[in-house]
């Protein structure tokens, strides 16, 4: 039996008792994270939105096997935040779909999400585009999906994985809409954690999978819009879809287990909190290196530094302590400024003199640097 032919479907139930240590974590995690972004100055606050909510974009797609244009989804996401790009890449009508998704599930999180805006999401997906020779014609576009079974499959099509099925086409617009009421009733529910409101909310849509194509991309959409909600934020800094691209394997295992188990899913709450554990450490790491780069900016803007020095440090601000495997030698400085190698020595030099750089330990033949992240 699949779930949704259990007697108690919808009921879902878990174990709270059992998921209260690790929501506690997750929680705490989150507060860091939320007090962390306080302290970002307008600039850097648009920088690491925006690098998130590239992530989420691609690696939301990569999941289900799809490369976008890595480029191509930043611009569309850098016009719409505000945040001046050099050189910003041409756009196509599927990125802007994309960041148009992604932006209206978080930024008008205080909406209702009804079939309409569904539709509307759906539609993002899967644009059309005159210039384009992908052809979305075999899928239902804003629409419900058609009568046949809806099989949610994974992996290559030689070589496909069924994970489960999903409820019948009859019946299935009673179905999403006791969802949607229920999403719109629940933000109001106190008894309801707002992180495993956004656990449920995935888990009910990606069974429901009422589209032809693209649930699982709407299904991670829909939680950042609960969590959007819970947060009361309309802007993400952290890429939820980069935790499950890196853990797919266990991302369709424990879906797929889930559907064959009863409405008991203290299994998929649990998972949800680790992948959101996992997710809110990676943002606090990402925060904590953007803090460290404007502190150092700070003590070290004025001093007068040269183009190329500025480009070499900012590379190492952004890689972090010891990003650089070896560290820095004036070889890689000279590769990374474009410079002469007397250039790159007289530079180094000049950095090491201003306190920017200091000498590693045990550089073995040449002499190897790191930012001075203690200035």
């Amino acid at each position: 039996m699949w779930i949704w032919q259990h007697d108690d479907w919808p009921n879902f139930t878990w174990d709270n008792d059992a998921l209260a240590p690790l929501l506690r974590d997750v929680t705490q995690l989150q507060g860091r994270l939320l007090g962390k972004i306080d302290n970002l100055g307008s600039e850097q606050s648009l920088e690491s939105a925006l690098d998130a909510q590239l992530q989420n974009i691609v690696q939301s797609s990569a999941i289900e096997g799809e490369a976008l244009n890595v480029e191509s989804v930043r611009s569309s996401l850098a016009q719409r935040l505000g945040v001046k790009e050099a050189g910003l890449s041409e756009t196509t009508a599927q990125t802007e779909g994309l960041a148009d998704l992604l932006l209206d599930a978080t930024q008008n999180h205080s909406e209702d999400l009804t079939l309409d805006r569904l539709f509307k999401w759906h539609r993002y997906l899967f644009p059309e585009d005159k210039d384009s020779s992908i052809s979305f014609d075999s899928i239902n576009v804003g629409e419900l999906r058609g009568d046949e079974p809806m099989q949610v499959v994974s992996g290559p099509h030689h070589k496909r994985t069924v994970h489960f099925e999903a409820p019948a086409r009859k019946g299935l617009e009673t179905q999403i809409d006791d969802f949607l009421t229920w999403l719109s009733e629940s933000r109001t529910d106190t008894l309801l954690d707002p992180l495993l409101r956004a656990g449920l909310a995935h888990f009910w849509f990606v069974t429901l999978h009422p589209f032809d194509d693209g649930n699982g991309r709407l299904a991670r959409a829909v939680s950042d819009y609960v969590l959007a909600q819970g947060e009361q934020q309309s802007i993400r800094y952290y890429a939820m879809a980069a935790s499950i691209m890196d853990n797919r394997k266990s991302y369709y295992g424990i879906l797929e287990s889930t559907q064959k188990s009863g409405v008991d899913i203290t299994a998929w709450m649990n998972w949800f909190l680790e992948i959101l554990k996992e997710t809110f450490d990676s943002a606090l790491s990402k925060i904590d290196l953007v803090l460290q780069k404007a502190r150092f900016w700070q003590v070290h803007g004025q001093d007068g530094l040269k183009p190329e020095q500025v480009k070499v440090l900012n590379r190492l601000l952004d890689v972090g302590p010891g990003g650089f495997e070896g560290g820095l030698s004036a070889k890689k400085y000279q590769s990374l400024a474009k410079v002469s190698k007397a250039t790159a020595t007289r530079h180094i030099t000049a950095l090491l003199e201003k306190g920017c750089i200091v000498k590693l330990e045990g550089g073995g033949r040449s002499t190897k640097y790191d930012v001075n992240w203690r200035a």
